[in-house]
């Protein structure tokens, strides 16, 4: 103990870490062989390419000197020798079912390089993570909700892909990987978590990192207008209950009702919409369609809320169709511990000097889950184009390498504060 508690004195100075770029190109380069379909990668959690990516990650942390564990989920820890409480690093290695190459893998490779840095340079112990599912292809941050206990196994057992497969009859193909057991939250002492933006404002501004401040929380429904299904060559416009033109003017409408109490990095979406009966020669009767909103701040989350529910009846009623809103989630803003967040500020400013900013993260990240448990920071580096969660998703080599430099300085520096 007396050792670890040198090595972390020894490492709270910024910017003295040295990567080995190549190796974490090399790395990265890796794999995104798996699953690699032209520029983007194909590997949903579980799937093959899943599996035999998290099998070579394994290698690679025992490569490093850390042992892999594998939980009951399908989270692989890369933990250091002993038991005394360390510093923990990572992301995850899923991918969209059409996705980047970098969206998780980045934090994993770049935690995964941070660690055996920090280790060469004689620094305290560090530990790394690919939690599973992040991308939700059978819930949403799945691996890292069930291992801070935000949900049962069981409950995410019964949770489906889009082919109708469990959670549970996946997770059954890693039955030999694991002990049974979850690493417990006790055995860390913080999480710090690097990802690529997914945003454009890093490389609209020419920065290198970003300091996240806070994950920002997300609201969404499901609104059903419901009408009546008629001939679309002989029903009068004047008697239509038309419920495809209820979504119309709802959404028509929305932007102008949430003008006066939105900000410049509020999001609202309607991103999904299914029509029935979807045929071109019958007057739709129902149509369905998600509202998601996002902001930082939850009165904000409410007052839109109002508005939208408000403005939902209000169509309905104006044209006279049925409403129904169902399927009701929250997540809540989850705010970034400021020390840890004011380390990885100290190191980008080491390693990019005046090229790097303070900023929210619009999209949900493991780390909201790891809040619960532990105190964790996020970073980015930019993404070219803004473009992510798409086969064009990428970000230049100096911007990875610069931006794992700074990985390997905070997690150095929130090791020995946390130590």
């Amino acid at each position: 103990m007396k050792a670890t508690t040198a090595r972390s004195q020894a490492m709270t100075e910024v910017g003295t870490i040295k990567i080995n770029e190549e190796r974490l190109l090399s790395d990265l380069d890796r794999l995104r062989d798996f699953g690699r379909t032209g520029t983007g990668v194909v590997r949903p959690a579980f799937s093959q390419p899943d599996l035999e990516a998290r099998q070579w990650v394994a290698g690679r942390m025992a490569d490093a000197g850390l042992t892999p564990v594998f939980d009951p989920a399908g989270n692989l820890f890369g933990l250091p020798e002993g038991d005394d409480p360390c510093f923990l690093t990572g992301s995850h290695s899923d991918s969209q079912p059409e996705g980047g190459w970098l969206d998780g893998a980045y934090g994993v490779i770049a935690g995964l390089e941070a660690a055996r840095a920090v280790a060469e340079a004689g620094g305290p112990p560090i530990a790394v993570v690919s939690f599973q599912d992040e991308e939700g292809w059978f819930g949403m941050i799945t691996g890292s909700q069930v291992w801070s206990g935000n949900m049962d196994l069981a409950e995410a057992d019964a949770l489906k892909d889009p082919n109708g497969v469990t959670f549970a009859q996946s997770r059954a193909q890693i039955a030999d990987w694991h002990s049974g057991t979850f690493v417990p939250a006790s055995r860390f002492t913080g999480f710090l978590e690097a990802h690529i933006e997914q945003g454009p404002n890093l490389d609209l501004s020419g920065e290198a990192i970003g300091v996240v401040e806070m994950i920002v929380g997300i609201r969404e429904l499901t609104i059903t207008f419901t009408g009546e299904t008629n001939h679309a060559g002989t029903t009068p416009m004047a008697t239509r209950r038309d419920a495809v033109k209820g979504l119309a003017a709802f959404s028509t409408k929305l932007d102008e009702r949430l003008r006066n109490i939105v900000v410049p990095s509020t999001v609202w979406t309607i991103g999904h919409v299914s029509v029935h009966p979807n045929a071109s020669s019958i007057v739709p009767g129902q149509v369905t369609f998600s509202m998601q909103w996002r902001d930082g701040d939850d009165d904000r989350l409410d007052r839109m809320e109002a508005i939208i529910r408000e403005l939902a009846e209000e169509t309905a009623k104006a044209m006279t169709l049925g409403l129904e809103i169902s399927n009701y989630h929250v997540l809540a803003p989850v705010p970034m511990n400021r020390e840890y967040a004011d380390l990885v500020a100290a190191s980008a400013e080491a390693e990019a000097p005046g090229r790097w900013r303070r900023m929210p993260s619009g999209a949900i990240h493991d780390a909201s889950n790891v809040a619960s448990v532990l105190p964790v920071a996020m970073m980015f580096v930019p993404s070219i184009g803004g473009i992510s969660h798409s086969f064009a998703e990428d970000t230049a080599r100096d911007d990875l390498v610069v931006g794992a430099r700074v990985l390997a300085g905070a997690v150095a520096a929130c090791a020995a504060k946390s130590g």
